[in-house]
């Protein structure tokens, strides 16, 4: 454990301070304590990933109807100015949001205020900013019209009306005292669907009870539920591994696949899809199940069913649970069955984890050169 932390760049972990009971520290403390004792059925309430959101742009503010007057200016003519702009409803990534269940299902911009006398235009209305996480997409009848993959991209998901024309506005030689004025243009309206995939660097994939919880809790500080009962995890988790240089590595703890999951059996295409965003996988194998290869080969067929050249991403084969008897038998057998490299470990106690966590960092590092290579950004967490 100590050459764990060490490797992390952070302190052992010891008994934690007992909570004040009086005070402002002593109620942030326990409203984190409340926060940490949520349930996995309860965080589903939290995480969603799918929404569909009715967006509707600004109303124009109408044109002004009006005729300058003043002492000693019998015909001052019109006056009447435009109406102003309604507002934009805009779409912005943030990183520091993970769920769509802050998106609301309706959204309307903000009105342009009409136009006043002596010329005076009506101020534009303000723009509605909707943050959503990074890696959301936004599709429209099927099609996918916007894709965050960075934080502050902005999308105009609905433009807000034209202000109307002031009666100034149709002063001509023919006309010198129009009283004709326009109403403003409603805004744009629009049913869209949002679509969260998690971004991650890599993401923890394998069957229910392999112990991909578990190995997430020992390698970060993020707390998904473990229990004995299949699919104990209903959302994915984010746990963030630090590393002494400051770069931090976002690892996915996926919910767990079965056989079928490309036809959307048990969990299925729900969470199939936040493995797309992941720029390397890590097998999780409970190596004390018979034969854990076919384990292997049924997970990379489902991935490769759900979409081409998914299986072929850069990968580790995590072999779980080493401190049980079986799995010291079958370790061997699964080195010779499998080409790619296989890291056997203990989620449990511990065991091998600074192997894990060395190559973990060297993925990420040829994830980041090869971004950087080919022009583009590597994502930072």
């Amino acid at each position: 454990a100590p050459r764990v932390s060490a490797l992390l760049g952070v302190a052992p972990r010891c008994c934690p301070p007992p909570f004040s009971t009086s005070g402002a520290r002593g109620a942030k403390n326990r409203r984190l304590a409340r926060k940490r004792a949520l349930t996995e059925r309860q965080l589903t309430r939290y995480f969603v990933d799918h929404r569909k959101v009715r967006v509707i742009g600004g109303q124009g503010g109408g044109g002004g109807h009006s005729f300058h007057s003043e002492p000693r200016k019998e015909f001052g003519g019109p006056d009447g100015g435009n109406g102003g702009d309604g507002g934009h409803v805009i779409f912005k990534a943030d990183r520091q949001i993970k769920s769509l269940s802050s998106v609301l299902p309706f959204y309307q911009g903000f009105h342009g205020q009409r136009g006043g006398r002596k010329n005076c235009y009506g101020a534009n209305g303000a723009y509605m900013y909707v943050k959503v996480p990074v890696g959301t997409l936004v599709k429209e009848d099927g099609k996918v019209v916007a894709d965050f993959t960075e934080h502050g991209e902005e999308y105009v998901a609905a433009y807000g009306g034209a202000g109307g024309k002031g009666n100034r506005f149709f002063l001509s030689n023919e006309n010198r005292a129009p009283t004709f004025f326009t109403p403003g243009e409603p805004g744009q309206e629009r049913v869209l669907h949002l679509e969260l995939k998690t971004t991650a660097h890599a993401g923890l994939v394998g069957f229910p009870n392999a112990g991909k919880s578990s190995l997430l809790r020992a390698i970060s500080n993020a707390k998904p539920a473990v229990a004995a009962y299949p699919f104990t995890t209903l959302n994915p988790h984010v746990g963030i591994v630090h590393y002494e240089d400051y770069e931090q590595v976002a690892v996915a703890d996926i919910p767990g696949l079965i056989r079928g999951a490309h036809q959307n059996r048990g969990l299925g295409i729900a969470f199939l899809r936040h493995i797309e965003r992941c720029r390397f996988l890590l097998y999780v194998l409970d190596l004390s199940e018979s034969q854990p290869w076919i384990k292997l080969q049924d997970l990379k067929y489902e991935l490769e069913q759900y979409k081409k050249g998914l299986s072929k991403i850069p990968c580790v084969v995590v072999g779980n649970k080493i401190d049980l008897a079986q799995s010291r038998i079958n370790l061997p057998l699964l080195r010779e069955q499998v080409d790619d490299r296989v890291i056997a470990l203990s989620a449990l106690t511990g065991d091998n984890l600074e192997e894990l966590l060395l190559h973990l960092r060297e993925l990420y590092d040829s994830y980041v050169k090869r971004e950087q290579s080919e022009g583009r950004s590597p994502v930072k967490w």
